[in-house]
């Protein structure tokens, strides 16, 4: 007879269907309104062939083989886990004892998995942290720039990743959405640290039918659902900036900037104001002039700007629009913008930056914390912005300049991953590799043979979250979620918390890592502190107990509607922003001071290296933008129903306009080969009339697997993407700023290997 157990995902809640100890379905939360297809593929990722069965070392690095040796192309050794647990320890110490502390990067950023107890970086950064320290990363791929940008324009990274203003406010207020990077709704499948509702999609549709008018300003139709019926602007990929400038000029001309809001509510504007219109580099931002370098036409934006200034308009931006080269910009000049329009802090108008980005942006809910890990003190100060991490590996004892700092640059000898899979989120894989491996040990705690595992020196089994108790929990969902464990631990698979202890008492301080508390202790302690909060707010969660029976716990909605920036924007002098001015700084004088040639005091339009209007493009005429896949999320799940049913001969899709497509002889299909100077992928191609003509789009995610040419045979655009930073002040990824060619793959189609388990050697060490 079927067990139903309760469980949670970032992708959707979901009860599990256990027969025989295998899951063999899932059913969807009862209280989803809108539930994702992804979960369908929770069976096949807990039960993959990929699974890691037990304890691996490399061959190589048995044999002394280990600064420098090319890793992923040897043969992996099987251990026991108290051999496993000896030389993880003693590399450990050894590290410690002749580098420093600094010397290991704990890497592990990625989204992990969604329980809160066992999520794998908490786990890790919390065994590194109390062993000692470690050198550890800040900011994100996501959103890294525009997070180091923010708290130096409005005070607060709120406006990206907080309690934003909710879609009721939208619904009663707004008339005008202009959502540069569009409103898709792939992204609102997945919710960090878990997902109870999608309610993304509902109350799109409710603004919908509130007769709210939607401009996609976006180089792709369907990031925009067809049901809001919007205005599609096909703009040239990393040119936002100039068109927001062209618009803010139009309004100039026409007289229809908000003086009073300004004058009251910002600090700059007489420095930004005269580039706008030319006074002070000789070159007027006008309509035509944007058009010259977005190629959408002058009255275009002229019209949208007027409309903007004469509708309550809320102006919207993804967060990929800022992973380019000089991504801080078009943010940066969106606020600048939603000052002109005096829209900031008002019901239903301003800007936000995350709408359509992840599921829970919008929905109305209390102000409440998610259940989480306490955070335990780094002794070692070192932090570097995620995205720099092949400069990390490559230049030890050089300085990272990073938002006014100068970040010394320890000597990586140990990388330790868990939760994460950085040969998915980074930029030009092949270059990472070869910072990768100058490490002398790369430890890596995985479920299944991703890339890290494969190129990694020690690998130790970690569970899925369906082979353990936990908790599902996000700020930004009202639900938090009972786990139950499925079904018992796959082969000599454990969980990260239990493995990280035993290597913790080998090196003397288990009982600190675990405060003598075993999974259920954990749980009901996180769960208690998180109840703590809610009585604090006025909200009386139910106790451990009856919460863990019924499996979930919902929060009240809010009583009010939230608007950001309500209170400043009503009395700027009584609630001024945490910024050096207490206002909206369209001039900052604390950037302007970093002395950074390529960003300034204000917004200004900066040319990329790598865009259609480059000199580049005359060898890779094609732009390619790299985006969040609707059949997984970044790369779990790539083994899944789901997934693989979406690929083409059993490649990543890659979009092309059909014009592109005919001059270079392709049909709908075909395996192309998609390459430039940093490396080159295979593709199964996909045409498509609503991509813009001389941009390619294909999706993140799909495991890596390079043939020993180089060549990935399974369509990963990240050996495509550039590594260069956003700029000195933001660090960001530049990965949407990347051109390309395509041709058809001739050649013998290569197999994919990467579903199948490496090499393993017959006898154990």
């Amino acid at each position: 007879m079927a067990e139903i157990k309760p469980h949670a995902a970032h992708w959707g809640s979901f009860d599990a269907v256990v027969e025989n100890g295998r899951v063999t379905g899932v059913r969807p939360f009862a209280r989803d309104p809108s539930p994702s297809t992804l979960i369908q593929s929770m069976p096949d990722a807990v039960h993959a062939r990929t699974r890691i069965d037990r304890p691996y070392v490399r061959a190589g690095w048995l044999r002394g083989e280990r600064r420098g040796s090319l890793r992923g192309g040897d043969s992996f050794v099987p251990v026991s886990w108290d051999q496993a647990t000896r030389l993880v320890a003693e590399e450990t110490g050894r590290v410690r004892a002749e580098f420093g502390h600094a010397s290991i990067l704990g890497g592990s950023y990625g989204w992990s998995s969604a329980g809160r107890f066992h999520h794998a970086r908490s786990q890790l950064q919390r065994f590194l942290g109390l062993g000692g320290g470690f050198t550890t990363q800040v900011t994100n791929y996501s959103y890294g720039a525009g997070m180091t940008l923010m708290p130096h324009i409005l005070g607060t990274n709120d406006v990206i990743q907080g309690k934003v203003t909710d879609w009721p406010s939208i619904v009663k207020h707004t008339k005008l959405m202009l959502c540069f990077g569009g409103l898709p709704l792939k992204n609102a499948l997945i919710t960090a640290g878990g997902a109870g509702a999608h309610e993304y999609v509902p109350w799109l549709r409710q603004v919908a039918a509130a007769g709210v008018r939607f401009v996609n300003i976006s180089p792709f139709r369907g990031d925009a659902p067809d049901f809001l019926q919007a205005e599609w602007v096909p703009i040239r990929p990393n040119t936002d900036t100039a068109l927001i400038l062209g618009m803010a000029h139009a309004m100039l001309a026409a007289g229809l900037e908000d003086r009073g809001f300004l004058s009251t509510h910002c600090a700059g504007w007489e420095k930004l104001r005269p580039y706008i219109l030319g006074e002070s580099d000789g070159t007027p931002k006008t309509p035509e002039w944007a058009e010259a370098i977005t190629e959408v036409p002058a009255a275009t934006i002229g019209r949208l700007a007027l409309e903007a200034a004469g509708l309550p308009t809320m102006l919207t931006a993804t967060w990929s629009l800022q992973r380019a080269e000089h991504g801080e910009q078009p943010w940066w000049m969106l606020v600048a913008l939603a000052s002109m329009l005096g829209g900031i802090g008002k019901p239903g108008q301003g800007v936000v930056f995350g709408y359509g980005s992840m599921n829970g942006m919008g929905t109305p809910r209390l102000n409440l914390p998610s259940v989480s890990m306490p955070a335990t003190r780094n002794p070692v100060g070192t932090a570097i912005p995620v995205s720099r991490v092949t400069e990390l590996l490559e230049r030890p004892g050089e300085v990272l300049q990073y938002n006014g700092r100068h970040i010394p640059l320890p000597d990586i000898r140990m990388i330790w991953w868990a939760g994460g899979n950085p040969f998915h989120h980074h930029q030009d894989l092949n270059r990472l590799l070869r910072g990768w491996c100058r490490a002398d040990t790369v430890v890596v705690q995985e479920p299944w043979w991703t890339a890290p595992a494969r190129h990694a020196d020690i690998v130790l089994p970690a569970t899925t979250t369906l082979e353990r108790n936990d908790i599902g929990s996000s700020s930004s969902d009202r639900f938090v979620r009972a786990m139950h464990q499925a079904i018992p631990p796959q082969a000599q698979a454990r969980n990260d918390h239990d493995m990280l202890a035993d290597i913790a008492e080998a090196l003397g301080f288990r009982d600190r890592f675990t405060e003598q508390r075993d999974e259920n202790a954990w749980l009901r302690h996180l769960y208690g502190r998180w109840r703590t909060a809610c009585t604090r707010i006025g909200f009386d969660a139910p106790d451990f107990d009856r919460f863990w029976a019924e499996g979930y716990v919902e929060t009240p909605p809010p009583e009010e509607d939230f608007v950001l920036f309500s209170d400043f924007a009503r009395d700027p002098a009584a609630h001024p922003l945490n910024t050096p001015s207490g206002k909206v700084e369209l001039f900052s004088e604390t950037i302007a001071g970093f002395g950074y040639a390529e960003i300034g005091g204000h917004p200004r339009w900066q040319a990329p290296s790598e865009y259609l209007g480059a000199s580049a493009a005359a060898r890779f005429p094609l732009h390619l933008l790299s985006y969040q896949p609707a059949t997984r999320l970044h790369g779990q799940l790539d083994q899944g129903r789901v997934a693989a049913a979406s690929k083409i001969q059993g490649r990543e899709p890659i979009l092309m306009h059909p014009a592109d497509a005919a001059a270079r002889g392709l049909s709908d299909g075909d395996v192309v080969r998609v390459f430039n100077d940093r490396g080159a992928c295979l593709g199964g191609l996909r045409l498509d009339e609503g991509i813009r003509a001389g941009v390619v789009a294909m999706a993140t995610g799909a495991w890596w697997d390079p043939a020993g040419d180089g060549l990935d045979r399974h369509g990963n655009p990240n050996v495509l993407t550039q590594d260069v930073g956003t700029s000195r002040l933001g660090q960001g990824c530049a990965a949407q700023s990347c051109l390309v060619q395509v041709e058809r793959f001739t050649a013998a189609l290569p197999e994919v290997t990467v579903f199948t388990p490496p090499a393993i050697a017959e006898e154990a060490a």
